[in-house]
């Protein structure tokens, strides 16, 4: 591999990142306001003695991109799940092939569950699906809609790890 497609390859694996990067803040912000929320339901129901379906439901509606988006934030930050008391004893070069191959077949789940879940979100969105309670959310198929775009991400995410072995395993020229 020339040191131009290095170059090339690095600086895609950085844009994917800087994708995955966004999302993760987002994820971030989000978690910021699902504690506010979640605070602010409680003080209300205790001391207001009320409180809105509505607001209970978003409650859980905004653990889904939390979690969606933030499973390839995790993957960016080196947080992967594997055995590290394995992995860490196994020489260089086969810890890189794990990653490559580890990476690239995440990659293929992913997109694959993108494929799988846009007819789910498409079939949400033709019923007007909502909330089955009264004052409840509307349109849950925008809650849906996320799943393909976490699966979309964490597949970019997969794709940049997996050039990123790429490079550390070949030599420059």
């Amino acid at each position: 591999m020339t040191a131009q497609q290095k170059q090339t390859l690095a600086k895609l694996a950085g844009r994917l990142d800087l994708v995955v990067e966004l999302f993760g803040r987002l994820a971030a912000w989000i978690s910021i306001a699902l504690v506010l929320l979640v605070a602010g339901n409680v003080l209300v129901r205790y001391f207001l003695h009320t409180g809105a379906i509505w607001l209970q439901e978003l409650e859980w509606h905004l653990i889904a991109p939390i979690a969606l988006f933030g499973m390839s934030y995790a993957l960016l930050n080196g947080e992967p799940l594997r055995v590290d008391g394995l992995y860490q004893r196994f020489p260089a070069r086969l810890r890189l092939a794990i990653d490559i191959v580890s990476g690239l077949a995440m990659a293929v789940i992913a997109a694959l569950l993108v494929k799988l879940s846009i007819p789910f979100v498409l079939q949400s969105y033709n019923m007007g699906e909502g909330s089955p309670n009264p004052d409840g959310i509307p349109h849950r198929f925008l809650l849906k809609g996320l799943i393909p775009l976490g699966f979309a991400v964490l597949c970019l995410q997969a794709l940049a790890e997996t050039l990123k072995a790429v490079l550390r395993l070949t030599p420059s020229r």
